[in-house]
């Protein structure tokens, strides 16, 4: 083994026991590339040991030129022989000359998190079977619940109510209407409110409107 590398070996532990089981840490020795692999930690991700040959990464960087000027790269992916998805890094250790002599590896098996990240998609998924769009706000009271409705259809029409000519406030009661806000008692005062008109003035609108349903 190329003694540049006998102060990485420390490392091999020490990476491994902070990151834990599911990540596996490789020391590569570029002396003998059919046989790289000089120390690993948590080989069962990779089912290599000492003595493992060098990997195709490997092979491409000491042989393309692009690789010259890296120190390191990272958060790549790798498939170990049995499939699991790695994510991994590689740190490239250089002799006084610029030479590399080794590889130290990172390699975490992220198959576990790939798992959870599909259980947690479709336990917050919004899709629905009824191909409609629905939404609903839990509010603390009726009062709060009428308000907010009230808010979002004058807010979404885009127009202040003080703008808003007789047509435009009829076309306001009709959608509040479709959306049950007047089964709800006391919710004639608050939307003549927000409409700057008159009790009478919403009676008279909600009659227009369920005649004309």
């Amino acid at each position: 083994m190329n003694k540049s590398l006998n102060n990485y070996i420390g490392f091999v532990d020490f990476l491994a026991d902070f990151l834990g089981e599911d990540v596996e840490i490789v020391l590569h020795d570029m002396t003998d590339l059919e046989n790289s692999v000089v120390a690993i930690r948590n080989s069962h991700i990779s089912g290599r040991g000492i003595g493992a040959p060098a990997t195709d990464l490997v092979l491409r960087i000491l042989k393309n030129a692009k690789y010259d000027d890296y120190k390191y790269l990272t958060n790549y992916s790798g498939t170990s022989s049995n499939g699991k998805l790695l994510k991994s890094a590689t740190y490239i250790i250089r002799d006084d000359k610029n030479k590399i002599v080794g590889m130290l590896c990172i390699n975490m098996d992220v198959s576990k998190m790939q798992m959870m990240k599909i259980y947690l998609d479709k336990m917050i998924s919004f899709d629905n079977s009824n191909n409609e769009i629905i939404s609903e706000k839990l509010s603390q009271s009726s009062q709060e619940m009428t308000l907010d409705t009230i808010n979002s259809v004058v807010n979404d029409f885009g127009v202040p109510p003080d703008r808003m000519d007789q047509d435009e406030k009829i076309a306001i009661v009709s959608e509040l209407n479709d959306k049950g806000v007047f089964l709800i008692k006391g919710s004639v005062i608050q939307v003549a409110e927000a409409l700057s008109v008159s009790v009478a003035t919403i009676y008279r609108y909600l009659g227009k409107v369920k005649r004309e349903n």
